[in-house]
């Protein structure tokens, strides 16, 4: 009997409801998907972080005052699954992006492939890979922040569970806090699921008021893990300089 055929990245992200996840980014400046990558696939990319071949740069948190554990930036070239995730995804964020730049007012649009994309990157100066795999152990956290790393960037990401929250880890929420014009500030936590992905804004997102759209600011990060080792993937699609 022939095994049945596992979807590619490429179908899975296509079969997403992007209706549905296009909502909640205007709404909440997040969606999160169903369950995405296979428990496999999981495993496999959590065993890539001690390859230190596979990896540009290396960055303690602590060191730098970002918190509390550590990440590795992927070199070129990426991961198969990392690429594909950044590749066919980008597309269907691409779309978003620039009725968010329409509804803001902002003229720069996004192409429609990643390739020209990441060339507008590199002419820039924005050559390195920005993907990264993200390791906490117990009171390991991420202080809130915006992942810009030069003068081009696309306004939304992926991160990408890698445990299963209550059972590899407990703690380590994923956070993303939103800073209302003129009101106080407003977070949502995420648990999140092993395989499933978060889209999420990297710093803006259009809000609708009386006078139209205007900009909400939003970071994210990491609350504290209280038990275990969480391990998450996080894709960037601007490179950086």
């Amino acid at each position: 009997m022939v095994a049945p055929r596992i979807p590619t990245i490429a179908d899975r992200i296509d079969a997403l409801d992007w209706n549905a996840m296009e909502c909640d980014l205007w709404d909440h400046g997040y969606a999160e998907t169903p369950v995405l990558l296979t428990p496999t696939e999981c495993a496999d990319l959590i065993a890539l972080y001690p390859n230190d071949a596979l990896f540009r740069s290396r960055v303690d948190m602590a060191h730098h005052r970002f918190g509390v554990g550590d990440y590795q930036y992927f070199a070129h070239p990426l991961p198969p699954i990392v690429q594909a995730l950044r590749v066919h995804a980008y597309p269907h964020l691409a779309a978003i992006a620039n009725r968010w730049h329409d509804a803001l007012g902002i003229d720069d649009r996004f192409p429609e492939r990643l390739e020209a994309f990441l060339a507008e990157c590199a002419n820039n100066g924005q050559s390195r890979p920005t993907p990264l795999l993200l390791h906490y152990e117990e009171g390991g956290y991420n202080c809130l922040h915006q992942d810009i790393y030069g003068a081009v960037a696309f306004p939304m990401q992926l991160l990408a569970f890698l445990g299963q929250p209550g059972e590899e880890y407990t703690g380590g929420e994923f956070l993303l806090v939103e800073q209302r014009p003129r009101a106080q500030s407003a977070g949502e936590v995420i648990p999140g699921v092993r395989g499933g992905l978060v889209f999420f804004t990297t710093r803006i997102r259009p809000a609708k008021g009386s006078r139209g759209s205007h900009r909400v600011n939003m970071r994210h990060g990491v609350s504290r893990v209280r038990g275990g080792t969480r391990h998450t993937l996080g894709v960037i699609f601007h490179n950086a300089t």
